[in-house]
């Protein structure tokens, strides 16, 4: 298999955060309900010098939701226009935020790249025409939507541990975290490399229901050449199988130059059920798109969730099972 090249177009990445900065909690998608690992995950950040801001009423319920679509989105939309707060930290996934997202878009406001404001079809959310600059958005699963929605207008976010897991993560994956944030390199993951073969791209992560659903969508980023990484929860083998079928029937996955496969956790059948196993199905939907493909990497679910940064260069090596980062 030929090395395939790089062809999409890099991120920014926001410059580094450093001990003393401003950060701003949101939660954009389900109710905070772990109350006790979301203290964990906001004293391991201030322990490491930073401010860390609560938004009020973070406890607010609005059916599975964190409070209604309006609050939530005024939340995030405050957070991004503080011109002060360097970066933003989400308190959990569950869903929600492509309900903020729905007819919005995040477009520019100056002739450069980095500074950005956050805009809805009615209102400029920036007040009296403040610029926010681009600033770290970190959290997965269903904040996805979020993700992806920045690559797409050019800013690099990070699809890592959300501030009710990030307690639970081993310590070298924190190190990961605040690496990154900081301006460090980072280290390559190793797993299982099928196929062959090395490819060349910008690293594209997601939860493989949350991206399967902003399909044909808006908040679809140009996939061409990506370097596609996937993960997720709870979901049968057979939605898996369905969900991959509509990546291949709508041709999303024949523009992917490559594939990083994380964790699927608690997504096996039922025992003795009459199914595929959840490995079966991935190699069934992906083994045949000759590409280079590495699974079992270690982020994810329900397990350590090594932080992948969204829109930056990365080659996957499925010669050596290696995905490293430039």
């Amino acid at each position: 298999m030929q090395t395939q090249i790089l062809k999409s177009k890099l991120a920014t990445v926001p410059s580094p955060l450093k001990p003393g900065d401003l950060l701003q909690v949101i939660a954009p998608s389900g109710a905070l309900r772990e109350f006790g690992d979301f203290q964990k995950g906001v004293d391991i950040w201030r322990s490491r010098g930073y401010r860390v801001e609560i938004i009020s009423e973070i406890d607010r319920t609005w059916g599975y939701l964190a409070g209604e679509d309006e609050h939530r989105r005024n939340h995030l939309a405050a957070a991004w226009e503080d011109s002060e707060c360097r970066g933003i930290l989400c308190a959990r996934g569950g869903f929600g935020t492509t309900r903020l997202l729905e007819n919005w878009t995040w477009s520019f406001s100056s002739s450069t790249q980095k500074d950005k404001t956050f805009k809805n079809n009615k209102n400029t959310i920036s007040k009296n025409g403040k610029v926010s600059s681009a600033k770290w958005l970190i959290g997965f699963s269903d904040i996805t939507a979020l993700l992806w929605s920045l690559y797409k207008e050019g800013i690099s976010g990070v699809h890592g541990p959300v501030l009710i897991t990030l307690g639970k993560e081993p310590q070298w994956s924190i190190d990961r975290l605040f690496d990154w944030v900081e301006g460090r390199p980072l280290k390559s993951l190793s797993g299982n490399g099928w196929n062959g073969g090395i490819a060349q791209g910008n690293l594209l992560p997601a939860n493989l229901t949350v991206a399967t659903h902003l399909l044909g969508t808006p908040m679809q980023p140009n996939l061409e050449g990506v370097i596609l990484a996937i993960e997720d929860v709870t979901e049968a083998p057979y939605r898996i199988d369905r969900m991959l079928t509509q990546w291949r029937m709508s041709g999303a996955l024949a523009k992917v130059s490559g594939i990083a496969v994380g964790r699927f956790s608690q997504c096996e059948a039922p025992a003795k059920s009459s199914s595929f196993s959840v490995e079966e199905v991935l190699r069934d939907r992906l083994g045949d798109l000759n590409i280079p493909i590495i699974s079992d990497l270690p982020f994810g679910h329900d397990g350590c969730n090594a932080v992948l940064p969204v829109g930056v260069p990365v080659e996957l090596n499925a010669d050596t099972g290696v995905l490293s980062f430039g």
